[in-house]
């Protein structure tokens, strides 16, 4: 396996102009692909983790072969001002262990894509794929929550996105953790309730089931169908219909005091707290990190997922919980991370 960390400390010591560009690009630049299941975001991203310069596309979910002229479409609009080596592409699906094919995607008309040989034949560079949340982890790792107080990449880092499902990276000794079939990590998807709610995936009880945007949201409609008198404040707030409800306004009314929607987010912050106290005890990471959607609660969600944590976290009279940082990248971690990961 290639060292992925040394690799990518040679591309930070690398010059940091090219004499007489007139854009005056950074020596290493990549580009990185977004895919989504609405757009197509794509940038070019510098040694140092910046995106320099970025542009979007709608997916044409339903078609592959357009996806694909999508994506080379945006990539040629980057190439017009800046000069880069190499394009990774991050996918929300399973991607197989060459980095080339995307496996299955839940939310896109992929079945063994051959993705990277199709967008290869479009821009003639070489193309890597990886899964969208391994992206945006080794994004974290690099660059955001991962640095520790001096600026160094810790060693062991796990990440967890709660967006409409609640995707996982790992990243162990400096080293992405892909597995032998290229889906690991797919920590959304460890079983925790026995017999619980039906999953996406074909089970029940997962983790992303009470972890997760749509776990909130479930719950709050939930909360307003029964009549609470704590779920008033959000009753009013979409018009009586409980349909209407979606997890960015549970987390404004949250962040503006209504304590219903702030026992929401609490609720899915000590399910969180449990599922880190698990993942902790299989991979003693040095700390975790949070992002997606959800994440935007803060302390909301993560006050009490570290007292949950804390409560359940194996040998806790002998150690102490590792801590949980919010993401710094945002919207932004698949376009960095999927760059960076093409360079190495």
């Amino acid at each position: 396996m290639v060292d992925q960390r040394a690799a990518a400390q040679a591309a930070d010591a690398s010059p940091s102009t090219a004499p007489g560009a007139t854009t005056a690009p950074v020596t290493g630049n990549a580009v990185g692909v977004d895919i989504g299941g609405t757009k197509i975001a794509a940038g070019v991203v510098d040694h140092r983790g910046e995106i320099v310069a970025q542009t979007r596309r709608e997916t044409p979910a339903l078609h592959p072969d357009a996806i694909a002229d999508a994506v080379a479409d945006a990539v040629a609009e980057l190439e017009t001002t800046h000069v880069f080596t190499s394009v990774g592409v991050a996918a929300a699906g399973f991607v197989d262990a060459s980095r080339r094919n995307v496996v299955f995607a839940p939310n896109l008309a992929w079945r063994d894509e051959p993705l990277a040989a199709r967008v290869e034949q479009r821009i003639d560079r070489p193309v890597v794929v990886e899964n969208d949340a391994n992206a945006a982890a080794w994004a974290e790792y690099r660059f955001g929550g991962g640095l520790d107080e001096h600026g160094n990449a810790v060693d062991d880092l796990v990440m967890l996105t709660l967006g409409t499902g609640l995707g996982g990276g790992i990243v162990a000794g400096g080293l992405l953790q892909r597995g032998a079939n290229g889906a690991a990590a797919e920590l959304g998807h460890v079983r925790a309730v026995p017999g619980g709610r039906a999953c996406g995936c074909g089970n029940a009880g997962c983790w992303e089931q009470y972890v997760s945007g749509n776990a909130l949201v479930r719950d709050a409609r939930d909360l307003l169908r029964s009549g609470d008198p704590q779920g008033a404040v959000l009753l009013r707030e979409v018009g009586g219909d409980p349909e209407a409800v979606t997890g960015p306004v549970i987390t404004r009314l949250a962040q503006a005091g209504d304590p219903g929607c702030a026992r929401l987010i609490a609720d899915v912050g000590r399910w969180l707290g449990e599922a880190v106290a698990s993942f902790v005890a299989m991979l003693d990471p040095e700390v975790v990190v949070i992002g997606g959607g959800v994440s935007s609660a803060g302390e909301l969600l993560l006050a009490p997922a570290r007292v949950s944590l804390a409560e359940n976290l194996s040998g806790r009279t002998h150690r102490d919980p590792p801590p949980l940082r919010t993401a710094t990248k945002g919207n932004d971690a698949g376009i960095i991370g999927a760059a960076d990961l093409a360079r190495v």
